[in-house]
């Protein structure tokens, strides 16, 4: 199965695959948390989410609280903080472990090179074909100029 056929599911609940929720498109995924010293990277985020969704893009948020503990709360409590203090309205998934015995399928074909998840926001860019074109250290922030190139090669 490629990694488009990945089951997932999204926030609220919904499920879907990758491919169903990337709609053709390319696509930064990032572990996310709300109470993490990266956490303000939403705001870049956010930005390239609009920046770049007229040319076939999209950011997909995936809640971690694989580290310290800084995802704590519940699909609700997780949208009203990105709401409310980002104004975030690219897809977010369930919160989802990305290390270890029970890594979600997607985390275990992202990081086929084998090495773990270092810590939240972590990135990877996908093309449309749901291939990994670059992945990205949690410290990257979103506007990096190596970041954007990719993404613009990639689009």
């Amino acid at each position: 199965m490629s990694i488009l056929g990945i089951p997932v599911t999204t926030l609220d609940g919904a499920p879907t695959t990758l491919g169903e929720l990337l709609d053709g498109r390319a696509a930064l995924v990032v572990n996310v948390a709300s109470r993490c010293g990266l956490t303000p990277q939403y705001a870049g985020l956010v930005r390239l989410q609009d920046t770049y969704r007229d040319r076939g893009f999209t950011v997909v948020g995936v809640p971690c609280n694989q580290f310290m503990g800084q995802e704590p709360g519940t699909a609700e409590e997780i949208a009203q903080f990105c709401a409310t203090n980002y104004g975030v309205d690219f897809p977010l998934l369930e919160k989802t472990e990305v290390n270890g015995e029970n890594r979600h399928p997607l985390y275990r074909d992202l990081i086929a090179d084998g090495d773990d998840i270092q810590w939240n926001f972590e990135k990877f860019l996908l093309n449309a074909d749901g291939e990994v074109v670059a992945r990205f250290a949690p410290q990257v922030q979103p506007e990096d100029p190596d970041l954007l190139s990719k993404l613009e090669k990639t689009l």
